[in-house]
């Protein structure tokens, strides 16, 4: 699918004034998932006026409506911690509720936070809106207004049931996933639409009545062995042939995180349709599955399927640098860190495994800043998981605990911008990392640590 930048406003041209105003403000933030959250939070907080724009009637994207670990958090290995600042206080906030756990080994991807997605949508209500941000649910943005110039996005045209409006704003976040924004101001990108081959996704199901004990004390290894025995059979359909079900908050209540469906385009809608479709048919066999051949699911039984099928890759932007697969798996540092992260390039890009590349002696990266510039606009910034990366690199940074960190770096970068009205590319590096360690976020670099500009400080 292509997509046709300005289709709408082009069309409508001088007439696009003629739509209401909806407001006027200094950031927008688009898509109301971790990362967007994290950036409309950093952003509010630094004193700018922000508006989120989310097409749900939810916050917490993936992590509320798919999933219920924070992945990313900790390296695998030494379970070092490398994520700080809003997602600690997100962690705190859900532990206080007694609705979260640390899992040491999350099937190979190191500690993960295991959480109640019930209770963590209570969480980002309350730490969104006392932060200041303005919420606008079930809106989708349709287009972008840009300058003569074209490399500024100086509003978004909006719909929903109330029909059409603008936003106008200063510097736009993207945090959408499928980089929306960016592709519709003409921003060139990678991924599915460019003949490229992205990752599988997955629909994630709940199961209630589950006997905790018994099921833990069965192996991740028998359990991948009678998988493929079951498949192979005939008895089942099941496309992967590994994957994890594991323990909640709530007692006797299991999350599986299982099913494949390949070869998507999830930009695509009738593509997803289908995959929303398919994901749902694909719960079905792999319930029946645990129940008549796994012990511990005898008596379960299906009480939640996620709210869509989980996109694990869609769009990847061409940014000012391209975090690469080398750049991983040599734990490479880089002087515009703004993030951390040691998960390991974990891709579902087909078949019936997934293919695992760890960082060696459980070490870790940078996420450098350059990564969330898009080529060709000065005031756009983008969150998550539609950074500029390479499909292996993006196996690994597209953890929701780097969602968080980088969603808290672009809401802070755009607060340092708006008082002195910088371009993004133009705003000190040295002082949006200076604010993100002052605030909690981790870096690990070395280098900045013994910088001028972090004297009498030490990165966590």
């Amino acid at each position: 699918m292509t997509v046709s930048p300005f289709a709408l406003a082009r069309t409508l041209g001088p007439a696009v004034a003629s739509i209401p105003a909806l407001a006027e403000v200094d950031v927008v933030v688009v898509g109301g998932g971790s990362a967007g959250c994290s950036a409309a939070i950093a952003a509010s907080r630094g004193g700018a006026r922000v508006l989120l724009v989310e097409k749900s009637g939810r916050l917490g994207g993936i992590g509320t409506a798919v999933l219920d670990t924070f992945y990313g958090f900790y390296t695998p290995g030494e379970n070092r911690k490398v994520v700080g600042g809003i997602a600690d206080e997100v962690v705190e906030a859900l532990t206080a509720e007694g609705a979260a756990f640390i899992r040491p080994n999350t099937y190979g991807a190191g500690g993960g936070v295991t959480y109640n997605p019930e209770t963590l949508l209570g969480v980002w209500d309350s730490l969104v809106t006392a932060a200041g941000v303005s919420i606008l649910f079930h809106s989708l943005v349709i287009d972008v207004l840009q300058g003569a110039a074209g490399d500024e996005v100086t509003g978004l045209l909006i719909a929903n049931k109330n029909g059409l409006s603008r936003v106008s704003a200063r510097y736009v976040i993207d945090a959408s996933g499928d980089a929306d924004v960016c592709a519709l101001a003409g921003v060139g990108f990678d991924g599915a639409e460019t003949g490229e081959q992205v990752q599988a996704l997955t629909t994630t199901f709940r199961l209630a009545n589950v006997d905790d004990e018994k099921s833990r004390s069965f192996p991740k290894e028998q359990l991948f062995d009678r998988m493929a025995e079951a498949a192979a059979s005939g008895r089942y359909d099941l496309p992967r042939q590994e994957g994890s079900i594991h323990r909640t908050p709530v007692a006797g209540v299991s999350l599986a995180n299982m099913t494949r469906v390949e070869n998507v385009d999830p930009t695509d809608v009738s593509a997803l349709s289908l995959a929303e479709v398919e994901g749902r048919r694909q719960v079905g066999e792999y319930v029946r599955f645990l129940q008549n051949e796994v012990p511990g699911y005898e008596s379960a039984e299906l009480v939640g399927i996620g709210m869509h099928i989980g996109v694990r890759e869609s769009r990847r932007i061409r940014g000012d640098y391209r975090l690469t697969e080398d750049d991983v798996l040599s734990a490479r540092r880089f002087d515009d860190a703004i993030a951390c992260c040691g998960a390991p390039i974990e891709d579902h890009t087909g078949g019936t495994d997934t293919v695992w590349k760890y960082i060696p002696d459980s070490g870790s990266y940078n996420i450098p800043y350059r990564v969330l510039l898009p080529v060709g606009l000065e005031n756009v910034i983008v969150a998550g998981r539609c950074l500029s990366a390479t499909h292996g690199a993006h196996a690994s940074a597209r953890s929701i605990a780097q969602c968080l960190a980088m969603g808290q770096a672009a809401g802070t970068a755009v607060a340092l911008a708006t008082p002195i009205d910088s371009s993004l590319r133009e705003l000190s590096i040295r002082s949006l990392q200076d604010r993100l360690v002052r605030d909690g976020a981790v870096l690990e670099n070395p280098a900045l640590a013994a910088s001028d500009t972090f004297a009498g400080r030490s990165t966590p």
